[in-house]
C-alpha cells in the first residue's frame, strides 16, 4: 500500500519536466538522485539548499538532492 507522503508527492511529480523521472537513493551518503533525461548530458550545474540542479542547454534535466533524509519542502 502506498504511505501518504509518496500520494502526496503526485501532484509535484506530475510537473515534473519529463513524463519519465529516474531515481535512485544512496542511503550511505543519503543521496537523492532523480533524472528527467537518460543520459543527462548535462553541460552546467547550479547548487542551491543542498540541491544541485543538472540542465542541458538551460533545461532541467535532473536533480542531486544532498541531506535527502533531512530535506524538507517548504
Amino acid at each position: 500500500m502506498a504511505t501518504p507522503a509518496i500520494l502526496n508527492a503526485i501532484p509535484h511529480l506530475l510537473q515534473a519536466p519529463s513524463n519519465q523521472i529516474w531515481s535512485s537513493y544512496d542511503p550511505i551518503a543519503d543521496v537523492l538522485y532523480l533524472s528527467f533525461r537518460k543520459p543527462q548530458n548535462a553541460n552546467d550545474s547550479t547548487l542551491e539548499d543542498n540541491i544541485i540542479y543538472h540542465y542541458h542547454n538551460e533545461i532541467l534535466v535532473g536533480l542531486t538532492i544532498l541531506n535527502a533524509s533531512q530535506n524538507r519542502a517548504a
